[in-house]
């Protein structure tokens, strides 16, 4: 009794209890002083562009992931080699690069691809003519950070479908259940529970990196911050701001996943 007293007492998670009092103490002194209300105030205008583009480009990711991962499993060599392809070179290209190239290069080439694929219809008057300033700099960004982001995940898809165990694969085929069925039965429900520790952790970096969305002019929470503090030259309390709020969202993103895995850990227990 005295010993599972001490482990719990050993475990108990300090850590986060000085990130709280911590959180709290910058909460109280951000509301106690009239620049960092008013820094906080314009900077929180960019919480929902920031929060929009994680969630979207990161939903975005997944999917694309997932086909990725497939074509990197099936029987086909022409797919395996076409998504090693995929993965390996788009790991290799960082985020703000891919950002630059996808916002002025990729655009004006789909715009240019688009126009020419629909010139009959433009020219019959059922389409107008696309230009590059159609393509909005947020969805530039957030195509930049799905198409970065996809091949990280991808490669945590197919790790986790590739632990499932073959002979519940067997089993799976002996029940006469087709590839989807068995995917969707039998593998993914497995496979999520390895998939989803990696892939909470490259949400948590996708909050932090939607912030390069900032050098594309996108207002979300560090363009903001950026904004005030050219105007305002009070860099020190701007981006402490900044960075606080990162760690709020951050941060409890981490604990949500953390006890979601908890959760899926006592589920499997109890199966």
């Amino acid at each position: 009794m005295q010993g599972a007293a001490r482990t719990r007492k050993r475990d108990f998670p300090w850590w986060l209890a000085a990130a709280v009092a911590i959180a709290l103490a910058a909460a109280m002194a951000i509301a106690a002083s009239d620049l960092y209300r008013q820094v906080f105030s314009t900077v929180a205008k960019g919480i929902g562009i920031t929060v929009f583009v994680t969630v979207v480009g990161f939903a975005l990711a997944s999917a694309l992931g997932l086909g990725i991962a497939l074509m990197a499993l099936s029987g086909s060599a022409w797919l395996r080699q076409i998504a090693r392809f995929y993965v390996e070179i788009v790991r290799g290209v960082p985020i703000l690069v891919l950002l630059f190239w996808i916002a002025f290069v990729g655009a004006p080439a789909f715009v240019s691809a688009w126009n020419f694929l629909t010139a009959p219809l433009q020219q019959a008057g059922w389409l107008g003519e696309l230009v590059v300033r159609d393509v909005s700099l947020l969805w530039r960004a957030i195509m930049a950070l799905t198409i970065g982001y996809s091949a990280f995940i991808a490669e945590v898809f197919r790790a986790g479908i590739q632990s499932v165990e073959v002979g519940q694969i067997e089993a799976a085929k002996a029940l006469g259940l087709s590839r989807v069925q068995r995917f969707r039965l039998v593998v993914f429900p497995q496979a999520i529970r390895t998939i989803l520790p990696p892939l909470g952790n490259d949400f948590v970096a996708m909050v932090k990196d939607s912030s390069l969305v900032s050098v594309l002019g996108v207002a979300d929470i560090t363009q903001m911050g950026k904004v005030y503090a050219s105007g305002s030259f009070r860099f020190f309390e701007t981006y402490s701001v900044v960075a606080y709020i990162y760690l709020i969202l951050t941060v409890g993103l981490s604990l949500a996943l953390r006890a979601l895995e908890k959760r899926l850990r006592r589920q499997n227990m109890q199966a």
